[in-house]
This record gives C-alpha cells, sequence and structure tokens, in this order.
C-alpha cells in the first residue's frame, strides 16, 4: 500500500510538472508554480466509474433464437483473451507504445504535447489510459452538456484526463484497461468495440483477426471517420501499413510478416447487424416487447429511461414466442389476406397459451414500415391495444356472446333457457349500472340463424341467434354482462373503460359493439380454456442486464375470475358450433370450441376459438375504418366475396393456424358439461307456434349436380329456392353445387327455403364451409332487410 501510494506522488509531482507545463502559456501571467499545480492535481476529484460501455440488446424466442437486436450502439463486450493477442500489439503500437511501462501518464509524450501547447496546441500526448478516460467520459454523459464538456479541447479536459488516468492505474490492471479501451473505441462505420469492428469489416471474431486485419481497425481509432475502411478504402490501407511499421519498430510484429501483410489487400466482407424491429422476421411482435419494456413502469422511471435502458444495456430478453406458431398463424393470414391486397384488407391473429397467458404467436398480414401510404405497410401493430402499439381496436361481433353466456351460467341459469323471439324482436326494458333505463332495441337475426321458434343456450349459440342472445342479455341484465366480460378481462382497446356513457346507453354489448383488439378477445376465451384462470397476457419471460449483472424474472400474473363450472359450460356451449352452426367444417381434428364474429354490415368478421391448451383469435377488416370500407364486394387475393362473415376468411385463418399449432401440444379434452346446467339438447319447437309440416325426408342431397337440376329437385321436394351469388372453393366441378343450406336429410317445413351454393371449382383444403346468407327465413317468408344500422349488430 505505502509502494502505491509513493508512486502516486511520484506521478502526481511529475504530473504537475506536465500540467503546469501545460497551463502556465495560459496562466503564466499569475506565477503559479509547478509544485502548487502538482499539490492542486492531487487535490482534484480521482473517483472514476468505469461502467459497461452501450452495447447491442437482444431479443430471444421461447428456444434461445435470436428474434432482434436492438442497440444505439453497435458493439458486443467481449473479455481480453477473446481478442487476439496482435489486435492487442497492434493497438498498443500505434497508440501507447510503452503503455505497459508508465503509470497511467506518457511522460515523453505528454512533454511533448507541453511544447506543443507553447506553440498553441492542445492536442496529442494521450497515453491509452487517458484515451480510455475519454472514452468512458464520452459514452457515460447522459446531457449534451456533458458530452460537449467530455469533448471539449481545453487544458481543463487534458487536466481532468490526466488526474483520473493517474488514479485508475492504481485501481485497474493494465490488461483491465487495455480491454476496456478495446471494448469502448470507436472504428468507424457504426462499428463500437473490436468484436463489432471484427465482424462487421471482416466477418469473424476479436479472437480470429490477423496482422492485416488488426493493423487496419488499430489505424482506424484515431480517425475513425478519415480511415474508414469502407468508405475509404485507400486511406485506410495507407494507414494500416504505416501501423505494421510501427509495430516493427516497437519490436511487436516481424518485419517479413509486416511486409507481407503490406502487400495484400483489405479483402472486406461488410456485414451490418439488424437493428429494430423492421429488419426481423417477427416484427410486430417484436415491437409488443419493445413497447412492453418502454411503457411499463417496472422497468425505470420515465419512458425515456427505460428506452436508453433497452438500448444501452446489452439485454438478453427472453420471450414467450413460438417460432413454429408464430410460422403458422403468419403463413395463414399471408395467404388468406395477402399482405398487398388491393382492398387494403388486414387480417391480424394472436395465440395465447391458457393457465399462463403467455403469446405464442402475434401476426398480421402487413410488411412492418413506417410508410403507411406504401400498400402492405404499416408500424401499426393491429393485434393489440392502442397504448403497447396497436390500433383503437374493432368491433367483436359475436364473439361478445360467449361473454353473455358466461354471465348466464354464473346466476346459475341452465343450458335449457330459452326464449321465442322470431327473426327479429324489439327488446325493451333494459338498464345500464347507472339504472338508468335503456331505448326499445330492434334486433333482427341475420345470416344462417333461425327465428320464429323457440332458442336455447344450445341452439341459440349454434346458430348465433341475435334476438335470442338480447332477450338473453336482458334476462341477465346488461351490467352484469359488461361486468363479466371485464372478469375476463375485456376492455376497450383505446384504453377507455365501460364506465362511459356511450357504452352505458348501448343495448348492443351481447352483438360486440365495443372495439377491442385480437390480444384482448385471444386472452379472454383463454380464460374460458384454463377452466376461469385469467392471466395477464405475457411477452417476456425475464431479461438479463449485462451491465448491472442482474436478472429480472417476470412470473406469470393468474388468478381465478369464474367458477371452474361457468367455463366447462361456455366450453361445452362453443363446442357445439362445429356440429352444425357457424363453424362447421372448421374443426381441427381434436377437441376445440369456437365463435364466429361478424359486425353490421361485414364490417369486420372474427373467429375465436381454443382447446383446452391453446387460444386463438382473429380479425379481418379494413384499417382505414371498418365502417366505410367493409368486407362486401371485394376480391382479397385471387378470391371474390360478396360479402365475408367469421366462417368465410376468420375461419380458415384459424383452422389452418391452429392445425399446426398444436402438432406439439398434447391432445386435451374439455371437461363434460356439468350437470348443474342441465340439458344441453336443442328446444322442442314451440306448441304455440303454427309451422308447416315438415318433410320428413328433409333436404335432398343435390351437391354435385348442376344448378337447374338442384333447384328441380329441390322444388319438386316441395322447398323454395335460393341459389347464393356467393360462389364457394370446393372438389365439386365448377358452376356445380358446393354445398347447400341446411345440409342433406335436415327436417324442414314444406315452402321453407334452401340455400344452394355454386362451386368455384379448385378444390379445398378443408371442408366446405357454407356461407351465411343474409334475409334467409327458414319458413319460406320475404329475405329480411339489413335495415337501419345497429351499433355492432352481428351478422352470424
Amino acid at each position: 500500500m505505502l509502494q502505491k501510494i509513493g508512486q502516486l506522488l511520484g506521478v502526481g509531482i511529475v504530473a504537475g510538472v506536465l500540467v503546469a507545463a501545460l497551463a502556465l502559456p495560459a496562466l503564466g501571467g499569475l506565477g503559479i508554480t509547478a509544485r502548487n499545480v502538482a499539490t492542486g492535481f492531487l487535490n482534484m476529484p480521482s473517483e472514476l466509474e468505469t461502467p459497461p460501455p452501450p452495447q447491442r440488446s437482444v431479443i430471444y424466442d421461447r428456444d434461445g433464437e435470436v428474434i432482434a437486436e436492438i442497440y444505439d450502439q453497435n458493439r458486443e463486450l467481449v473479455e481480453l483473451e477473446d481478442m487476439a493477442p496482435v489486435m492487442q500489439d497492434a493497438i498498443i503500437a500505434m497508440e501507447d507504445a510503452r503503455f505497459y511501462e508508465h503509470g497511467g501518464i506518457d511522460i515523453a509524450g505528454t512533454f511533448r504535447a507541453a511544447l506543443r501547447t507553447l506553440s498553441g496546441s492542445t492536442e496529442g500526448g494521450s497515453s491509452l489510459t487517458q484515451q480510455y478516460v475519454k472514452n468512458v467520459l464520452v459514452e457515460s454523459a447522459t446531457t449534451q452538456a456533458e458530452q460537449e464538456e467530455a469533448r471539449e479541447t481545453t487544458i481543463s479536459r487534458k487536466v481532468r484526463e490526466l488526474r483520473y488516468a493517474v488514479s485508475l492505474e492504481q485501481t485497474m490492471t493494465k490488461d483491465e484497461i487495455l480491454e476496456g479501451y478495446l471494448n469502448i473505441a470507436y472504428f468507424g462505420d457504426g462499428a463500437y468495440g473490436v468484436e463489432s469492428a471484427a465482424r462487421h469489416y471482416f466477418g469473424v471474431g476479436a479472437d480470429e483477426l490477423d496482422l492485416a486485419q488488426s493493423a487496419a481497425l488499430a489505424g482506424a481509432v484515431r480517425y475513425p471517420y478519415l480511415y474508414n475502411l469502407r468508405l475509404n478504402p485507400e486511406d485506410a490501407t495507407e494507414r494500416r501499413n504505416v501501423v505494421l511499421d510501427r509495430m516493427v519498430d516497437v519490436g511487436l510484429a516481424d518485419a517479413d510478416e509486416a511486409e507481407e501483410a503490406k502487400n495484400t489487400e483489405l479483402e472486406l466482407d461488410v456485414s451490418n447487424p439488424s437493428n429494430g424491429c423492421m429488419p426481423s422476421d417477427q416484427p410486430f411482435f417484436c415491437d409488443y416487447v419493445v413497447q412492453e419494456i418502454e411503457k411499463s413502469d417496472r422497468f425505470g422511471e420515465n419512458e425515456t429511461e427505460r428506452a436508453r435502458w433497452l438500448r444501452t444495456a446489452g439485454l438478453q430478453i427472453h420471450t414467450t414466442l413460438d417460432i413454429d406458431m408464430q410460422q403458422a398463424a403468419q403463413d395463414a393470414v399471408d395467404k388468406w389476406v395477402p399482405r398487398t391486397n388491393e382492398a387494403r384488407k388486414v387480417a391480424a391473429e394472436v395465440l395465447i397459451e391458457p393457465g399462463s397467458g403467455e403469446i405464442r404467436a402475434m401476426a398480421q398480414s402487413r410488411n412492418y414500415g413506417p410508410d403507411e401510404s406504401q400498400l402492405g405497410e404499416t408500424s401499426v401493430n393491429f393485434a393489440t391495444d392502442f397504448d403497447r402499439g396497436g390500433s383503437t381496436g374493432f368491433q367483436a361481433g359475436s364473439t361478445f356472446k360467449a361473454f353473455t353466456l358466461a354471465a348466464a351460467l354464473d346466476q346459475g341459469k341452465g343450458f335449457g333457457t330459452s326464449f321465442s323471439s322470431g327473426n327479429s324482436t324489439t327488446v325493451t326494458g333494459q338498464r345500464n349500472c347507472d339504472g338508468a333505463p335503456l331505448a326499445p332495441w330492434p334486433v333482427k337475426n341475420s345470416g344462417d340463424t333461425v327465428g320464429g321458434s323457440s332458442n336455447n343456450m344450445v341452439s341459440g349459440t349454434k346458430g348465433s341467434v341475435n334476438t335470442y342472445f338480447a332477450h338473453l342479455q336482458k334476462d341477465v341484465g346488461l351490467c352484469n354482462v359488461i361486468e363479466m366480460a371485464e372478469s375476463l378481462g375485456v376492455h376497450r382497446a383505446d384504453g377507455e373503460s365501460f364506465d362511459n356513457e356511450r357504452t352505458q346507453s348501448n343495448n348492443s354489448f351481447t352483438l360486440g359493439s365495443e372495439e377491442v383488439s385480437p390480444m384482448t378477445v385471444a386472452n379472454a376465451y383463454a380464460t374460458f380454456a384454463s377452466g376461469g384462470v385469467f392471466c395477464e397476457p405475457q411477452a417476456i419471460t425475464s431479461i438479463e442486464d449485462r451491465q448491472s449483472g442482474r436478472t429480472i424474472d417476470i412470473e406469470n400474473e393468474c388468478e381465478r375470475r369464474i367458477d371452474e363450472d361457468v367455463a366447462a359450460g361456455v366450453s361445452y356451449l362453443l363446442q357445439q358450433t362445429f356440429r352444425g352452426g357457424t363453424t362447421t367444417g372448421l374443426g381441427i381434428g381434436r377437441p376445440a370450441a369456437a365463435k364466429t364474429g361478424t359486425t353490421d354490415g361485414s364490417a369486420s368478421a372474427w373467429l375465436a376459438g381454443y382447446t383446452p391448451n391453446l387460444a386463438s383469435a382473429v380479425f379481418v377488416g379494413d384499417p382505414r375504418g371498418p365502417q366505410n370500407h367493409p368486407l362486401r364486394n371485394v376480391t382479397i387475393g385471387d378470391r371474390y366475396y360478396a360479402q365475408v362473415y367469421g366462417a368465410d376468411i376468420p375461419g380458415p385463418i384459424w383452422q389452418e393456424t391452429m392445425r399446426e399449432a398444436v402438432k406439439e401440444l398434447d391432445e386435451v379434452g374439455f371437461p363434460s358439461a356439468p350437470s348443474q346446467f342441465g340439458s344441453g339438447s336443442a328446444p322442442r319447437p314451440d306448441e304455440n307456434t303454427t309451422r308447416p309440416a315438415a318433410n320428413e325426408a328433409g333436404v335432398p342431397e343435390v351437391v354435385g349436380m348442376t344448378e337447374d337440376a338442384a333447384v328441380g329437385a329441390l322444388e319438386e321436394a316441395g322447398f323454395q329456392v335460393n341459389v347464393s351469388p356467393t360462389r364457394v372453393r370446393s372438389d365439386e366441378p365448377e358452376g356445380t353445387v358446393a354445398a347447400v343450406n341446411p345440409d342433406p336429410g335436415t327436417p324442414l317445413a314444406e315452402g321453407a327455403t334452401v340455400n344452394v351454393f355454386l362451386s368455384t371449382g379448385g378444390g379445398s383444403d378443408r371442408t366446405t364451409s357454407v356461407p351465411e346468407t343474409p334475409g334467409w327465413h327458414p319458413l319460406g317468408g320475404p329475405p329480411t332487410e339489413t335495415g337501419m344500422y345497429l351499433p355492432g349488430r352481428d351478422d352470424d
């Protein structure tokens, strides 16, 4: 210890003389003495914090594969032992040949600097330790003023660097200083630190650099813009040769080897690591992770601080993304809604694991980019909420009916709860959460829903009967339905509470009139799948901070929100939609529950569904405004749609995604329907309703027939026929019958209408799904009209 103090005093006295030599030209009139300067020098603040310099942060998927890298400076820190010895020699030879001999100040060099200072120059003479000090001060500056102070060409800055250098040599070894310098130095062209520079210019690690490459990098440090290897190769080559000569002069390189290196080309292999989410193959999930860090106060006091931490701390961010599920979702949305479709529609999908809330996939049919004017490009993540980089949401249609079912079951109502409401009805007597009465609500059925008879929870859910759910909501209580949705984590995507004047005066909550994100819907359905346990959506599992050395583990935030039997009851009802309901033909080969959703006039279309171990929600619509740009008379990709319903595009996207996604998951069945809710059968016809006698033979089998032959067969059986203008893909020849609705064999009243759908040909990779047909009346009455706009009225 005494020896170190003596060394410090000795160096301090010499430093004082040097400082005096530097300072006297400016202070000569004051008669300042070298001794006084030395005393003052030793009394200066000497503690210099040397935090790790800014480096790249990396986002990983759940298997440890890189999703994206994010940084302000392209730097990767490595230890000295992972830097080629020849690289260490090159930097020492060129920047500070006596590095291992001095105590932080190159006395001879500083005397030369003093002489130059006397002639009006303040440059030169810095030891490698001093250069390291300067870089630390620059990199640790958090304000513009601090950066300017660290870079200023003044005597005070030089004196400050000298004092820190002398002190640093007492607390760090030479190798530690050299390692720090090589990691912090700028080598030009956006490459910070020797590891990043080696990979950027030559495509090798710092431990693989040869003599010529090392000399080239060492030559760039002093003037990285002038000697930029990529932009100024001739100047860089000349500078490299100067370094090689210097290495020979100081005995750090063999003359013959140096001469051979001088005769080689630079042989650059330039590459740049990706920076940010735009180059990522999973850009929207990447953006969501960035938003999660920047918007959450658990990671810093303010958004500016959190953004800096993300881009400078060298974080290793481990996420929940399953790359196989992500690929399945991306393939499906791109297939059914191509990114550059001229109709400008978009599909977005989210996959969430029930019981953990972990987000397994997040895909949408857009390229990630800031230029919204470019067809197929956006930086808006339509899968999530506005405060996480998303939109203000979209009306979700009949996917909300599941929340009404949950509220009803929670009140002890059984599957047999029935209402006779007809194909249209007016609901009166509803009240909002403040007890205020609501205006009468006219409701119509649409699509393939069946009115004119009683429906219970099973048939009402199967057929997505609007009039049934309107009465069920009134019976349960609008406020109770809203509260159930909230308990399942449902909220508006714009951040506004449901406790607002518009929502509280809106009768049609059960028909999905609120604007939400696919993330919200998927996670609510995941709560049903998990047996009533709600979990906050989670994208990040842990963050390793390489600057501080700490690891932040992020636990799943889960709690029971609804009774297990209520969740099982909802799952039972939503399974019925595959059995002659609105999701018929969209099965995935294992137990699943789902609900379609189509808003008024096909403004947007949805399908949300789940297995016991994976939930997903798909949205399709127009980001310019679904009401003004509905899904009617549109060509998306190479397919024309007179009107898009939940089963038409969201359906196959969901089906194709889930078929692939569940392959790596165990097949698990749903619990049985809880006996407390009674029978799960459809109701008997209302005895008070007079209906024509049923045709016992049912709808004839006409699939594969020509249009004329099918119409003739159906009319002969006593049915009216409606040939839909919407054609569907099937294995049947083009122009022949692809499907009928209701299905062949279905008993129908004489005079009822059968809808016929003709084939486009071309085959189908799934069972043909019959599009819903607005206005179909099962008793042969006139087609219903769309009528006035009803917010959120579901067409399926």
